[in-house]
């Protein structure tokens, strides 16, 4: 008879995933992570300077997103971060830390996009909160813990969708984008201290727009010759994304005025009915199920990041099981799911996003100071794409930067 604890055991993740998909991937998490949820809240820090603040929280992810492309491709492996930190400095209580803190971004950011939905979700139907989160939350799990190639398969086909909202968001206002020639010196910052202040806060909320290409790397192992996808699936990503959100931004703030985008909790849809006087209705959809398709993501790469570190024996092997039917790490997936219903229920929207944006920044220094001291050990590893050494110095600072601003500001 089969020893099915041993059989269990030796199952491994399929590989399944083509560069389109897994491109399509980061972009339906850094998308529906960020754009659809959180540019009011940007423009209520740093006002008609708003697409300001994105493109400051787009370079500081750039430079991080490059680390990752260079680390994904010599280690192409699940819990990515915590691989990295220990291929480089070898401490295992740090591999430990760093892989919980991509865990707990994964949970938070999971659990922000779950309360997101609520403000799209009220356009169509009026629930409690704690049951629309529950219902959500619950249902992604399942979905989670179903497959990967169906995980990811719907996902796709709602970064379509979420691609499609924003260009129709674009298209009805096109009128304010249109305007930009002659109002362009009024989204020109002043050199003052206040405005640049605002733009960095603005920027630091900003940043949690862009995160989601670093949850690629988590995914690795079921990536199709990871080595040469992942690495060019990150910066495709990080590149349209960073197109789309610069012009959605400079639409919103010049169609609507400040106030009435920075106290919206549905900011595109207002967009829309602002400046078409008509439903909203279909931007509403759209939101509503980037928002799902964000938290979808997030789910996937916790789990599968605790599911790597208990196969590095760096977390309990509780979470390194993979059912045999699914071919997924079910109970990983299923206590990230917990997690996510826990914070969802308990924290509002925009301390979840800070919290998510902190830790983000905290990781991504540690990972460039990675990068950086791997390619001083082994500055020609065979067959990897290479950046510059400046690439994760230029990183690790601007991190830090954006951290140090959002806590001073709270001093």
């Amino acid at each position: 008879m089969t020893d099915t604890k041993h059989a269990t055991a030796d199952v491994e993740l399929k590989r399944s995933l083509s560069l389109p998909l897994i491109t399509f991937y980061g972009l339906g998490t850094i998308i529906g992570a960020g754009i659809y949820v959180l540019i009011g809240e940007v423009a209520g820090k740093a006002g008609i300077y708003a697409p300001f603040a994105f493109l400051l929280a787009a370079i500081v992810a750039a430079f991080s997103a490059f680390s990752y492309a260079e680390l994904s491709a010599r280690f192409p492996l699940s819990a990515g971060e915590a691989v990295y930190v220990k291929q480089a400095f070898d401490r295992r209580w740090l591999t430990i830390a760093t892989g919980w803190s991509v865990v707990l971004i994964g949970t938070v950011s999971a659990a922000t996009l779950a309360n997101g939905f609520i403000g799209y979700l009220g356009l169509f139907v009026r629930l409690p909160d704690w049951l629309a989160i529950s219902l959500l939350v619950v249902g992604l799990g399942l979905l989670a813990a179903w497959g990967i190639s169906q995980s990811v398969w719907v996902a796709t086909v709602i970064t379509v969708l979420e691609l499609l909202g924003l260009l129709i968001v674009l298209f009805v206002a096109r009128d304010a984008l249109t305007a930009l020639p002659q109002r362009w010196l009024e989204l020109i910052p002043p050199p003052t201290a206040e405005v640049w202040s605002g733009i960095a806060l603005g920027g630091f909320l900003a940043f949690y727009a862009f995160i989601g290409f670093e949850d690629m790397v988590n995914v690795a192992e079921e990536v199709k010759n990871p080595r040469r996808n992942l690495p060019l699936a990150i910066i495709l990503a990080l590149c349209v994304s960073t197109v789309l959100y610069m012009l959605v931004a400079l639409t919103a703030v010049l169609a609507l005025p400040i106030e009435t985008l920075s106290q919206s909790t549905a900011p595109l849809a207002t967009v829309i009915e602002y400046h078409n006087q008509g439903s909203p209705v279909s931007i509403g959809l759209i939101s509503l199920v980037a928002v799902i398709n964000g938290a979808l993501i997030q789910i996937i790469m916790a789990s599968r990041v605790m599911y790597g570190m208990a196969r590095q024996n760096v977390a309990p092997r509780f979470f390194g099981n993979v059912n045999p039917f699914t071919r997924t790490p079910v109970r990983a997936t299923m206590s990230t799911t917990l997690a996510v219903l826990v914070l969802a229920l308990w924290l509002p929207l925009v301390t979840l996003a800070q919290i998510t944006s902190f830790i983000t920044l905290a990781v991504f220094a540690l990972i460039n100071l990675a990068l950086w001291r791997l390619k001083m050990l082994t500055p020609h590893p065979a067959g990897v794409v290479r950046y510059p050494l400046w690439v994760p110095v230029i990183g690790f600072m601007l991190c830090l930067s954006l951290m140090i601003t959002q806590l001073m500001s709270h001093i």
